[in-house]
């Protein structure tokens, strides 16, 4: 390009001195731009017929040679010089606003490229930095046009260059605003460095844009002026503070997928900016966080009012990067706007993941504040089911998407408040908190899954926080154990049967034996291969032969449990390794005083929803189960004690999840005795929850579900239990026991 540049400035003036030939051909091109002006009769050309186009490309390509010819580095040359004393930019701008000839706006990318190409500092002139904010709100004030891959570009150049030099941050977002300021105070508007032409000339001109005067041709200019229409304020009023803000969040909104996706990157480049001051500057100073949450509350609010929680639950995978188009095969109404909302939820956390930490963290508390409680909130608190339904799935959807931390941290403070005393039974928790264990109990089974889904999606996240809010605090100090009670002689008083009026005597006789084991004190270790196997062996043996069906089917097994198991529990200590916590219960101290035991709100209501395992829904059921296992796999001493150590003497009036699930074991040894060929009736439902059998109605169906739940259940806690093996240490590796025993 550079060689055919020579040649053609060689042919067009041939002078011995290279600077005044480029000059001459510079200014010969402007020329040549001005007098179509002057001389064209025919406004209806378009602008890439004529010579305008490539008379641009010439002048932008003598600049490049220009400065690369340069001998002092940071001194502008003479073709630039001229570029900057004549604002040649304003009136492109201005020609271009007026889109005369038609598509002349195109032609915007000659902005761009000399920003771009030449490597002199140029935004800090008054010449270059009107018209790229005129370039910017103006093509903000039309969103969809056919200029957006030309006004992406200028975006690209711009966060580029604040990049490189963040002090340019304020600079460009304030627009008028500061060089209003510093014409006031007499301060230069170009750099220190600059000449004292340059800062004359930009300082001395009014707001009107200037027309360029071309030596020789001062009718050809008043022609050219003729032309253009009156500017006024419009364009640097108002929002001049935040038209780069303005103009990206335009430019997100693009039909056109890479349009929206290169301004999605180069609004990611803005925020991620390393300079401290420009970062609190863009979060004080421009609208920045605001306009990002937004346009999140209105893609919400865009949005079906009634979604299927089923398809929101099946439309994984959405990512700002790559959105997901509706497609006929697994279309839904709302799927879109769904996908939309999904996609920009996405890019709100990952730029709060990857933005500089004063900006990550005042949009974290924009969307908290505006989208969070403001917008979301009133619909989860709503007495509508279909919203409540469609609220909580939606929020299960965006907590799957959610990885920054500082707006994990925000999440947590809104869905379970930031108490961290333990829990009494008559408090007042948390409005939202109460609202969502509420659901968890609500008389729609549907709200009831799909908050518990809500809940077991928040246990996966790593944050300390939500364990410690919803179990942990409530287990220190460990008051469900009980201290200095007396010895008990069997195993069966340390559950307290006697009491229960489900435990009867021929209960007691049938093959359900618990076994007997002494009691041990809270603080004394026991040899940990007999603590396993008799764990293990008592959730295994929980469930009566009678009331198992497993082994009629050709089925996997405890050790498919275990192998699960592993991983999961893997992935869990993983995830909570840096949480410090201990590596075993913490000694009771006979010297604190005792006070009650509650086991907190969301373990009460789970025990409760456990007690009904033979009432419930399979789908409630599985749920339910779900979510404890998903409580048990945690490697905390106190919530493996609490959960899964049967043998452990608990306080008066306290429960474990062991003596729930004795409880209605014994209430199942009851309902057996009244349902006709019980067996057969149980291995049918079985084998119609596996696909082997038609699903016909049956008496007593929901009862039998159950039973099949609380068996599995019962086989994937030992399977947990034993992976835990010893509980301060995953790492052992255990080969799993045989089917039913270890």
């Amino acid at each position: 390009m550079l060689s055919r540049l020579g040649a053609l400035l060689q042919e067009a003036v041939g002078a011995r001195e290279p600077s005044i030939d480029l000059l001459q051909a510079f200014v010969e091109h402007w020329k040549g731009i001005t007098h179509y002006y002057i001389e064209s009769t025919d406004e209806n050309t378009p602008a890439k017929k004529t010579d305008i186009p490539w008379r641009l490309k010439q002048m932008l390509d003598i600049l490049v040679y220009e400065e690369q010819q340069q001998v002092a580095v940071g001194e502008a040359g003479p073709c630039l010089e001229y570029l900057l004393q004549h604002k040649i930019l304003e009136t492109l701008c201005t020609l271009g606003k007026a889109e005369f000839p038609p598509g002349m706006r195109q032609q915007f990318q000659f902005f761009s490229k000399v920003l771009a190409q030449v490597q002199h500092p140029l935004l800090q002139y008054l010449s270059v930095h009107r018209p790229v904010q005129k370039l910017l709100r103006l093509g903000g004030t039309a969103p969809g046009s056919v200029t957006e891959k030309e006004e992406v570009q200028l975006t690209t150049v711009l966060c580029s260059k604040i990049q490189q030099d963040p002090e340019l941050l304020a600079y460009i977002l304030e627009g008028k605003k500061i060089v209003g300021r510093k014409k006031a105070c007499g301060e230069p508007t170009a750099l220190p460095k600059d000449t004292a032409s340059h800062r004359d000339k930009d300082c001395s001109h009014d707001d009107a844009p200037a027309r360029p005067q071309l030596d020789g041709e001062p009718c050809g200019a008043q022609a050219l002026n003729s032309h253009m229409p009156a500017e006024t304020e419009q364009l640097d009023g108002g929002t001049a503070e935040s038209n780069l803000i303005t103009s990206l969040l335009g430019l997100c909104q693009s039909k056109k997928s890479r349009v929206a996706l290169k301004a999605q990157e180069n609004l990611l480049l803005l925020v991620s900016v390393a300079s401290p001051a420009a970062a609190t500057y863009l979060v004080q100073s421009s609208p920045c966080c605001p306009a990002i949450v937004q346009h999140l509350c209105q893609l919400y609010r865009s949005m079906p009012v009634f979604l299927d929680p089923a398809d929101i639950a099946a439309l994984e995978g959405i990512s700002w990067r790559l959105p997901s188009a509706p497609s006929d095969e697994a279309s839904f109404p709302g799927k879109e706007a769904l996908a939309a909302f999904l996609g920009w939820f996405d890019y709100c956390d990952h730029l709060i993941t990857e933005a500089h930490t004063v900006v990550a963290d005042a949009l974290a508390k924009a969307v908290a504040e505006k989208f969070f409680v403001e917008t979301l909130q009133p619909q989860l608190l709503h007495v509508s089911e279909q919203s409540i339904l469609t609220s909580t799935a939606l929020l299960t959807a965006m907590l799957r998407q959610l990885h920054s931390p500082a707006l994990l941290r925000e999440a947590v403070a809104f869905l379970l408040g930031t108490d961290r005393q333990p829990e009494a039974p008559r408090d007042n928790p948390h409005a939202l908190y109460a609202h969502l264990i509420g659901h968890c109990d609500h008389l729609s089974d549907e709200i009831s899954i799909a908050t518990l889904r809500l809940f077991e999606e928040l246990l996966q996240k790593p944050h300390e926080g939500i364990i410690h809010s919803l179990v942990l605090r409530n287990l220190e100090g460990r008051p469900y154990v009980a201290w200095g009670s007396p010895e008990p002689e069997s195993y069966e008083d340390t559950l307290d049967l006697e009491e229960d009026p489900y435990f009867t005597d021929s209960f007691l006789d049938s093959s359900f034996q618990p076994r007997a084991k002494p009691r041990l004190a809270p603080a004394t270790s026991y040899d940990g291969k007999t603590a396993v196997t008799e764990i293990v062996n008592s959730f295994l043996c929980l469930v009566p032969e009678e009331a198992k069906t497993s082994a009629f089917l050709e089925e996997t097994g405890y050790d498919t449990y275990v192998h699960d198991a592993y991983g999961l529990f893997q992935e869990c200590s993983s995830r909570v390794a840096s949480w410090g916590w201990p590596l075993t219960p913490t000694p009771l101290d006979p010297h604190e005083p005792e006070r009650p035991f509650f086991e907190g709100h969301f373990l009460r209501v789970l025990f409760d929803r456990m007690s009904r395992i033979l009432d419930q829904p399979y789908s409630l059921n599985l749920q339910v189960t779900s979510v404890l296992s998903r409580l048990a796999l945690f490697p905390h001493p106190h919530i493996h004690e609490y959960l899964l150590d049967p043998y452990i003497s608990l306080a008066p009036g306290c429960r474990s999840l062991f003596s729930v699930l004795v409880r209605v074991i014994g209430d199942l040894m009851q309902r057996i005795q009244r349902v006709p060929q019980f067996p057969g009736k149980l291995l049918l439902v079985r084998k119609q929850l596996t696909g082997q059998a038609p699903g016909e109605q049956l008496d007593h169906q929901t009862l039998l579900q159950g039973v099949v739940v609380l068996e599995e259940f019962c086989k994937e806690l030992a399977a947990i239990a034993f992976v835990k093996f010893p509980p301060h240490d995953p790492r052992q590796n255990l080969s799993p026991a045989p089917e039913g025993q270890v």
